[in-house]
């Protein structure tokens, strides 16, 4: 893959697409995941206010909780920080229940052990338990 670098962002590794059914709100078309490596300089915060910057330029709009939307970037891991602020919890707090999240994430970053639980994201997916949204 070539390097990209945007915003102080470079993209070290991406996932494939995967097509899954929607989480949460049932009623909706299936969503497509993924998930992508990068490196950067910016702190927590400054990440988060880019990404949802990149939210708001692809179009996204506000919308009903788990419902519909154009895009979704959320901070699942960043190394092995641990940070709970009212608008920002690092490591994302559903990571090992939802399989949408760590099917991609196990395709890049499959021995990277979980800050929290202390497991590798294989082991998470592995271990993921059926469970209805």
């Amino acid at each position: 893959m070539r390097s990209c670098r945007k915003n102080g962002i470079r993209v070290r590794r991406l996932s494939s697409m995967i097509e899954t059914e929607p989480w949460g709100l049932r009623e909706q078309p299936k969503f497509i995941n993924m998930a992508v490596e990068i490196e950067t300089e910016a702190p927590p915060h400054e990440l988060l206010r880019l990404l949802k910057d990149i939210e708001a330029a692809i179009g996204r709009q506000p919308s009903v909780r788990m419902g519909p939307r154009v895009i979704d970037l959320d901070i699942l891991m960043y190394d092995d920080l641990h940070l709970k602020t009212p608008d920002l919890e690092i490591p994302h707090p559903r990571i090992k229940y939802r399989d949408f999240v760590l099917r991609p994430l196990a395709e890049i970053a499959p021995d990277t052990i979980h800050p929290v639980h202390k497991k590798r994201i294989r082991e998470l997916l592995d271990n993921l338990k059926p469970s209805t949204p």
